[in-house]
């Protein structure tokens, strides 16, 4: 895509966070924005922050890990706008298990992986035929992390593999439009390189009953103040990346037609050249880096 005045943009996760921040960078392009979320409430306001800033957006509640739900999403942007144009799917949560990955409960295993992966899995499904049906340009954007598609760390597991299978997907994507000449770019987004200060980590304290334990289980940090508390004890510096830039950047990525969304870090490029290097002499992947 090289034009997003007036277009169309359906962004999962799109109460706060990343989401959010890349509802008001598309409305500010000019795009009508259809923002969904899980929370009600906060998404709400989001939009009414959005509207009072005179921009064309509306709010859905969506479950993403629910298909009917993002199908409901679907047929509600597309009954607003009459199009969707840009598909960002966003929606995540963070590691919701604390040890090693053998003494996670499937519960754990599933409300990541339902969340994750199936929530774009839903929304590839559900929009991508709609956006191939209408004939116009369009882009796909799926949201991993470096802490997964990039390399992964130990300590959370479950969102290492959900995001590493996101970058899979996307690259799977990628190919398959490519072979049927279809007229939608396709995106990987890696927030960062930074830490984020989104709701990511606040994730853990508001799983779904469906997927909750028999027993309460200790999660790696459920707020913000507890993550920084626990990178302090292990003496280790913590810098942020404002979710505004992650957009511009995404943004960018877009209107360039760029799969990879990764922003330029000397330590994530590292990361990938010992990857690639462990890979090509078939070594250990010693790489692996786990600060806590």
């Amino acid at each position: 895509m090289r034009e997003v005045d007036g277009k169309v943009a359906v962004v999962t996760g799109g109460a706060g966070g990343v989401g959010k921040a890349l509802g008001a960078c598309f409305a500010d392009a000019g795009m009508r924005v259809v923002l969904a979320d899980v929370f009600a409430d906060p998404l709400g306001d989001a939009v009414d922050e959005l509207r009072a800033a005179g921009h064309d957006v509306i709010g859905v509640v969506t479950d993403v890990s629910d298909f009917a739900s993002v199908e409901r999403l679907r047929d509600e942007a597309y009954a607003a706008f009459g199009a969707v144009h840009v598909l960002c799917n966003n929606a995540g949560v963070g590691a919701g298990a604390e040890g090693k990955m053998w003494e996670h409960t499937l519960n754990d295993w599933g409300w990541g992986f339902a969340v994750n992966l199936w929530g774009v899995i839903h929304g590839i499904k559900a929009f991508v035929p709609a956006m191939l049906a209408g004939g116009e340009d369009g882009h796909v954007v799926n949201t991993s992390s470096g802490n997964g598609g990039v390399a992964p760390l130990p300590s959370t597991a479950i969102y290492a593999t959900t995001k590493s299978a996101v970058t899979t997907l996307t690259e799977v994507l990628y190919a398959q439009l490519r072979q049927v000449d279809a007229p939608i770019g396709v995106s990987v987004l890696y927030p960062g390189p930074k830490v984020l200060r989104t709701g990511l980590l606040e994730s853990s304290s508001k799983r779904p009953e469906r997927w909750a334990n028999a027993e309460p289980r200790r999660t790696p940090y459920t707020t913000i103040e507890s993550f920084e508390a626990r990178m302090a004890a292990a003496g280790i510096p913590v810098e942020y990346t404002p979710v505004e830039a992650v957009a511009a950047e995404c943004l960018a990525g877009i209107l360039e037609d760029r799969f990879w969304i990764l922003p330029a870090s000397d330590r994530t490029d590292a990361k990938i050249d010992a990857r690639a290097t462990s890979m090509r002499e078939r070594s250990a992947p010693t790489y692996l880096e786990d600060p806590l």
